[in-house]
């Protein structure tokens, strides 16, 4: 018999103001490394995964407004995704990079407020996402690859491969994608990703 398959909830949680780490990125990557010419934007999202027995998008959403354990209303904007088909914040061409600390995105005390509120187990992950748009003429997915991990002083920008994982996809990511394989890079020699 096959194991079944846990409901997912995505979380996409970012500033209701202009975000100071997003500026500084961007104009790090367009004037200091070769790949960040074409970088037109960049945006920064925390995505909160839940994992388990989840009620419908609506009283997820009602649950995650209530606490703090996920995010801030009055500083920060939320969209939830209960299904694929659900809106997510992020573009069809943006190349979407996600970055965790190496075994330090599980939220323990979010678990336990979700179980003390629903009385239900579920899983929450962790992770920052960054949606990067290109110049139309820019190879978008090699660009990306290139920006995510920092691996020289001159290569890379968004993750330490030493104590963070990268992975990156095109457009709206897959649910469970935090505990996924999907899409994970790996240094190479010379700054270079595989």
């Amino acid at each position: 018999m096959a194991a079944s398959i846990k409901p997912v909830a995505q979380a996409f949680i970012a500033l209701r103001a202009h975000d100071p780490e997003a500026v500084s990125a961007i104009h790090a990557a367009q004037r200091h490394l070769p790949e960040g010419a074409g970088l037109t934007r960049l945006r920064r999202w925390r995505l909160v995964e839940l994992r388990g027995a989840l009620p419908e998008r609506a009283e997820v959403e009602d649950l995650l407004h209530r606490s703090t354990q996920f995010y801030n209303p009055s500083k920060e904007k939320c969209t939830v995704r209960r299904h694929e088909e659900d809106a997510v914040p992020v573009v069809p061409d943006e190349q979407v990079l996600l970055v965790t600390e190496r075994g330090g995105e599980r939220r323990p005390s979010a678990e336990r407020w979700w179980r003390h509120e629903t009385g239900e187990r579920v899983e929450v992950r962790e992770g920052l996402v960054w949606g990067l748009t290109f110049a139309d003429g820019t190879d978008a997915a090699r660009a990306a690859e290139s920006l995510a991990l920092a691996t020289s002083r001159d290569c890379g920008l968004f993750a330490n491969p030493h104590a963070q994982s990268c992975k990156l996809t095109e457009g709206a990511p897959p649910l469970g994608w935090l505990a996924g394989r999907t899409g994970v890079l790996r240094p190479r020699r010379k700054g270079r990703v595989r």
